[in-house]
Protein backbone atom coordinates (compact mmCIF):
# COMPACT_ATOMS: atom_id res chain seq x y z
CA UNK A 1 0.00 0.00 0.00
CA UNK A 2 1.37 3.45 -1.06
CA UNK A 3 2.48 5.55 1.69
CA UNK A 4 1.11 8.27 3.34
CA UNK A 5 2.10 12.00 2.51
CA UNK A 6 2.54 13.71 5.98
CA UNK A 7 -0.74 16.43 4.49
CA UNK A 8 -3.91 16.57 3.39
CA UNK A 9 -4.97 17.78 -0.11
CA UNK A 10 -8.19 19.07 0.51
CA UNK A 11 -8.87 21.90 -0.82
CA UNK A 12 -12.25 22.71 0.56
CA UNK A 13 -14.21 21.23 3.43
CA UNK A 14 -14.02 17.39 5.05
CA UNK A 15 -15.82 15.47 7.23
CA UNK A 16 -12.63 13.14 7.64
CA UNK A 17 -10.31 13.40 10.36
CA UNK A 18 -7.18 15.55 9.92
CA UNK A 19 -5.07 12.44 11.15
CA UNK A 20 -6.50 10.20 8.70
CA UNK A 21 -5.90 13.02 5.93
CA UNK A 22 -2.60 13.29 6.74
CA UNK A 23 -1.98 9.61 6.27
CA UNK A 24 -3.86 8.78 3.49
CA UNK A 25 -2.12 8.31 -0.17
CA UNK A 26 -3.35 11.51 -2.38
CA UNK A 27 -4.59 8.51 -4.67
CA UNK A 28 -7.29 7.77 -1.80
CA UNK A 29 -8.35 11.11 -1.02
CA UNK A 30 -8.84 12.12 -4.03
CA UNK A 31 -11.56 8.83 -4.55
CA UNK A 32 -13.42 9.70 -1.36
CA UNK A 33 -16.64 11.86 -2.86
CA UNK A 34 -15.93 16.12 -2.76
CA UNK A 35 -18.78 16.08 -0.58
CA UNK A 36 -17.44 14.67 2.30
CA UNK A 37 -13.65 14.92 1.44
CA UNK A 38 -13.12 18.46 -1.22
CA UNK A 39 -9.94 17.46 -2.92
CA UNK A 40 -11.04 19.60 -6.10
CA UNK A 41 -10.67 16.10 -8.07
CA UNK A 42 -13.35 15.60 -10.86
CA UNK A 43 -12.32 11.46 -10.13
CA UNK A 44 -12.47 11.69 -14.24
CA UNK A 45 -10.06 8.52 -16.07
CA UNK A 46 -10.15 7.05 -19.42
CA UNK A 47 -11.90 4.33 -19.82
CA UNK A 48 -10.20 3.51 -23.33
CA UNK A 49 -8.61 -0.21 -22.86
CA UNK A 50 -5.92 0.43 -25.81
CA UNK A 51 -4.32 3.15 -28.09
CA UNK A 52 -6.80 5.98 -28.45
CA UNK A 53 -7.28 8.86 -31.42
CA UNK A 54 -9.20 10.94 -28.45
CA UNK A 55 -6.90 13.63 -26.18
CA UNK A 56 -6.00 11.92 -22.94
CA UNK A 57 -7.81 15.36 -22.01
CA UNK A 58 -10.57 15.23 -23.41
CA UNK A 59 -10.68 10.81 -22.70
CA UNK A 60 -11.09 12.15 -18.47
CA UNK A 61 -13.18 15.03 -18.59
CA UNK A 62 -15.66 13.12 -21.12
CA UNK A 63 -18.57 10.58 -19.18
CA UNK A 64 -17.77 7.18 -19.71
CA UNK A 65 -21.25 6.03 -21.56
CA UNK A 66 -19.98 8.90 -24.07
CA UNK A 67 -16.20 6.97 -24.45
CA UNK A 68 -18.25 3.88 -24.73
CA UNK A 69 -20.67 4.82 -28.14
CA UNK A 70 -17.25 6.14 -29.35
CA UNK A 71 -16.00 3.61 -32.50
CA UNK A 72 -13.52 1.26 -31.52
CA UNK A 73 -11.29 1.68 -34.32
CA UNK A 74 -11.05 5.49 -32.49
CA UNK A 75 -11.45 5.13 -29.21
CA UNK A 76 -11.62 1.25 -27.77
CA UNK A 77 -13.42 0.48 -24.59
CA UNK A 78 -14.07 -2.79 -24.59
Amino acid sequence: MPQGTDQSHAVGGSKVPVGAQESLPKGVEDSVPNKVHDTGSTGSKSHATGPSKVPQVIQEAAPKKLEQILPEKIHPTK
